[in-house]
């Protein structure tokens, strides 16, 4: 098949009928309705269904016109043109394959945990800003730069993001999107494991079914490959069904005092078992580990997010968070910062992410049969990501709000013990007692919920509720289990994958100082690459475990900063390659988005290098703790958790500008590429003509 050119004619543009655009207006018309009821409601409660109808119609209208229109006028897309998948098809990475299973396969790749934290996190602003920013960063930014990178990539005979930044924008552009791609990356895994820590320590319940996913993925790898090879129906029950044997199991491990002291580990412990696990998983063949709990986590992804999306519509609670909190201001507990830049920081899965222009580029791009596939892949599956991020939204500003700020608060800023916690975030307007949370807690199956920071503890809770509204509220604590699994297995499958992904860059760096190192075959090269990699996210893990604040107010706003900066070297890319194209005057589709970005980014590393609020500043936080150490007074082991804050915060200060000095230079390297195109290259062509009419006339 390959260089085989299709010889089906591309299909004609049949213009509407009466009927429906009669349709499509009343689409818009409801949309607009519900979009409209939430931004001007400021009642006590609003009813869930709005979210939903807003962001359902606004999705519709968005793909059905605006994605239709981008892909006809900017990216022509040619279904008659064979694509890498058919022209490069070796049967292992590249292999065209059905549409829905590249959609599929994309959506799983890219909805990791972002669009589920961070709109939790970002509830502290109120529903509204989050809300806003998750439906119109979406359909204007996130499913055109997928999209995009998408089509650029299978038009470059499927090369990754990094390799058409290096031979598009040039050495330097490409070598600064390189760096900035696998540091990155580090921080992206540890963010990974910070949330899975603060989800499951001191809870054996969760910690006990988290464990039995992993060997239940070994057995299912085992079971695929030697005892009933190729039979994936099977082990899809089988795999299913022993998943919740584990969340059933994890009942029955609590009520065991010996297995319960197995089970109850603080931070620290858990933080180096996922250590473990990271490096366990990148080093074990790809079939053993990996491979299973991808297919097994894209499973239990798709039925958890259908179950949840069903119950919202059948129950469709009301929302107890007010539009705007008083903490728009940067004075919000869950983490420093006021809601501009910072709710576009905090938010940037379910909006727009540059981890998503590496899978565009990177693996989706080699199994797209057709390009006719590529706007529902790349525009569709984004799409269907914010609509998660929707949900997470609704999930967390369902709680009370005393109950969401009790269970995301860390105790350095409420207070350690629940007395005073629960009257200093009643003392805010958000009235909550020890006794609810204490029976909150029983029932859910805890023994505390209080200061359970990092978003996915309030997630479980609130996606329990709206399980239970339906299932049955009589297994509450189940479901709260069953959403942490949720929650972890996916957070698990994008802590190896990422780990897998960067020992692969890794190995490709440092092949060039030593061939060996290069080889994925070579397992010295493997071992080697794989420890270094988990040494340097397992020390930004152990970094927010330390932190007394929780450490999301230290890693999230990194991860969203460098997550954001990352889209925008994508969006660089984008604009770059269309105005190289000679289709300029659409340019404004990839480069509005890419100066929204830049600004954000700007703004969000300004302050958080130099605010004088220790809680957003880096370097301010980095002073006081150094203050804190001059002043004395601290045991030693207080003494030494103080000096490291000190020096965690000046190299997190480091990195930030370092990863925005990074962004500019690419910025600045794709305007030296637009102008050269659009002032030389109009230059040189009006003196090509002139030269032509010369000729004539002699």
């Amino acid at each position: 098949m390959a260089g085989r050119k299709k010889t089906q004619a591309a299909p004609a543009v049949v213009p509407m009928t009466w009927k429906q655009k009669s349709i499509w207006v009343l689409v818009a018309l409801l949309g607009a309705g519900a979009f409209s009821t939430i931004a001007i409601h400021r009642g006590e409660t609003i009813n869930s269904i709005w979210f939903i109808l807003a962001a359902i119609c606004t999705y519709l209208v968005a793909y059905r016109f605006y994605s239709a229109w981008i892909c006809a006028k900017v990216l022509a897309l040619d279904p008659t043109r064979a694509t890498p998948a058919e022209r490069l098809n070796d049967g292992r990475d590249f292999v065209p394959t059905n549409k829905w299973i590249v959609f599929g396969h994309h959506f799983a790749a890219i909805s990791g945990p972002g669009p589920l934290i961070g709109p939790t996190l970002a509830a502290q602003f109120g529903y509204l800003p989050g809300t806003i920013w998750i439906l119109v960063g979406a359909v204007l930014g996130g499913c055109v730069q997928d999209m995009v990178v998408m089509f650029l990539s299978v038009r470059r005979d499927g090369k990754s993001l990094g390799q058409m930044a290096r031979e598009e924008l040039g050495a330097i552009g490409g070598f600064a999107a390189l760096i900035g791609t696998f540091m990155i990356i580090i921080i992206l895994i540890a963010v990974l494991g910070l949330v899975i820590v603060k989800a499951t320590k001191f809870s054996p319940w969760a910690t006990s079914t988290v464990f039995f996913t992993i060997p239940i993925a070994m057995f299912i790898g085992l079971y695929l490959r030697f005892i009933r090879v190729g039979k994936v129906g099977e082990a899809s029950v089988i795999g299913f069904s022993l998943l919740l044997l584990a969340v059933f199991g994890g009942e029955w491990i609590k009520a065991s005092p010996m297995l319960t002291s197995w089970f109850t580990l603080g931070a620290m412990p858990i933080a180096i078992a996922v250590m473990v696990y990271g490096f366990t998983a990148a080093v074990l063949p790809v079939w053993l580990l990996l491979a299973p709990r991808d297919y097994l986590s894209t499973f239990l992804k798709i039925g958890t997010i259908s179950f949840l999306a069903f119950a919202i519509l059948i129950i469709h609670p009301d929302i107890q968070m007010p539009a705007f909190t008083q903490f728009v201001d940067g004075s919000g507990p869950v983490f420093g910062g006021a809601i501009f830049p910072f709710v576009f920081i905090t938010i940037a899965c379910g909006a727009i992410s540059g981890f998503h222009a590496l899978v565009s580029s990177g693996t989706t791009s080699k199994i797209i049969a057709s390009e006719a596939h590529i706007r529902m892949v790349g525009y569709g599956s984004m799409a269907m990501e914010s609509f998660v991020a929707i949900m997470a939204m609704i999930a967390a500003t369902i709680l009370q709000p005393g109950v969401y700020f009790a269970i995301n608060s860390p105790g350095g800023v409420v207070g350690e013990d629940i007395a005073t916690a629960v009257q200093t975030i009643t003392s805010w307007g958000f009235p909550v007692t020890a006794e609810h949370m204490n029976e909150l807690a029983a029932t859910m199956g805890e023994d505390s919920l209080m200061a359970r920071t990092g978003g996915a503890p309030s997630l479980a809770v609130g996606m329990a509720y709206i399980l239970a509204g339906v299932f049955g509220k009589h297994l509450l604590a189940l479901w709260y289990h069953f959403a942490i699994m949720f929650e972890a297995v996916f957070i698990l499958t994008a802590l190896d994958a990422g780990t897998r992904v960067a020992r692969f860059m890794l190995q490709d760096l440092l092949g060039a100082f030593y061939a060996p190192l290069g080889r994925t075959s070579w397992y010295p090269s493997v071992l080697a690459t794989s420890f270094l990699v988990v040494l340097a996210w397992g020390y930004f893990l152990y970094v927010g475990v330390i932190d007394p604040y929780g450490g999301v107010n230290i890693l999230w706003p990194l991860f969203g900063m460098s997550n954001q900066m990352l889209a925008g070297m994508a969006l660089c890319l984008c604009t770059a390659l269309i105005v190289k194209s000679g289709k300029q005057r659409f340019a404004l589709i990839t480069a509005l988005p890419l100066a929204w970005i830049l600004l954000i980014t700007s703004v969000a590393t300004y302050d958080r290098l130099f605010s004088d609020d220790i809680r957003i500043g880096y370097i301010a936080a980095a002073n006081d703790w150094m203050l804190k150490i001059k002043a004395g007074g601290m045991d030693a082991d207080k003494l030494a958790i103080a000096e490291k804050m000190f020096f965690n915060n000046n190299l997190v200060a480091g990195l930030s500008a370092f990863f925005l000095l990074l962004f500019w230079i690419v910025v600045l390297d794709m305007l030296r590429l637009c102008y050269r195109r659009l002032v030389k290259g109009e230059a040189m062509a009006l003196r090509e003509a002139a030269y032509q009419k010369t000729l004539l006339e002699a």
